[in-house]
């Protein structure tokens, strides 16, 4: 397995961007970074990344965003793709004041039910024998126990990262066709059957360091004019489409507005407390 090149504390800038400007950004961070490996070979060295972000039936997580609280985090399920092997990453995203830090844990697919059922991870279930990984999961596990989280909505993106040649320090990601739905189960697929297109063409920037803001960065704020904004693709999605969406009674009662594996699983519940392994709906 690739390893693991997430930037596990940083600061993070977000502008929202046109098009054409983002290409002009692209030329001007290839000068300081390189594109990462998943990147490189691919069309405008971009890759789809997906989320199945967690909420309580009142949208905790999501409120206090809107409410702008300080000291908050968000629970989701990272993937790329639908392959069976393809691990499914548990993540905890954290704010604390200015400082983002993240703590994620790779599991089996076959795994992600029993996870999300409330149960602990198993050793069989990692991808990884990093004790740090078991222990994200163990945190996510608890987190969501907490809040009684179940999943809320799928987010999916196209994204072009740009990574230091020489250390993880600095990172600058272009995203692009944000778009989400609400997925009120861990169907976990691509597809996706009506999501609204949360930031329309705009590309949301993010400018991501460790320790000390580059002389570079301030450069490139300088030449584009960037105005930092905020642009929170869970949160705006759910904005964008209503809380009311996301109501698990409503979305059981209109499954054409959800992925086209919903239907057939719709009698399912997530619940927090459950004592037996669910079973596996495919």
């Amino acid at each position: 397995m690739a390893e693991d090149k997430m930037q596990q504390q940083r600061f993070e800038l977000k502008y929202i961007i046109p098009e054409d400007v983002s290409r002009a950004v692209r030329d001007f961070v290839s000068g300081y970074l390189e594109i990462d490996e998943y990147g490189a070979t691919l069309p405008d060295f971009s890759y789809r990344v997906h989320s199945l972000y967690l909420d309580s039936d009142d949208l905790h997580l999501y409120q206090t965003t809107i409410n702008g609280d300080k000291n908050r985090f968000k629970l989701r399920l990272r993937y790329y793709d639908n392959r069976s092997e393809a691990p499914i990453f548990f993540e905890i995203k954290r704010r604390m004041n200015t400082i983002i830090s993240k703590q994620r844990g790779g599991v089996r697919r076959d795994a992600v039910d029993w996870l999300l059922a409330g149960h602990l991870p198993e050793p069989a279930h990692l991808v990884s024998r990093d004790p740090r990984q078991q222990m994200a999961l163990q945190n996510f596990c608890k987190l969501a126990q907490d809040i009684r989280a179940r999943p809320t909505a799928h987010i999916a993106y196209l994204r072009e990262a740009w990574i230091s040649p020489r250390d993880n320090s600095v990172r600058v990601t272009l995203d692009r066709a944000v778009q989400c739905e609400p997925e009120p189960l861990a169907h976990l697929s691509t597809r996706m059957a009506n999501p609204v297109v949360v930031f329309g063409k705009e590309v949301i920037l993010e400018l991501k360091f460790t320790d000390r803001f580059p002389d570079w960065f301030k450069h490139l704020v300088r030449v584009f004019g960037l105005m930092q904004c905020g642009a929170a693709k869970y949160v705006d999605g759910v904005t964008m489409l209503g809380e009311f969406r996301f109501n698990p009674a409503f979305v059981l009662d209109h499954p054409e507005l959800t992925s086209p594996e919903f239907e057939v699983a719709a009698p399912r519940r997530w619940t927090s407390n459950a004592t037996s392994k669910p079973t596996d709906d495919g």
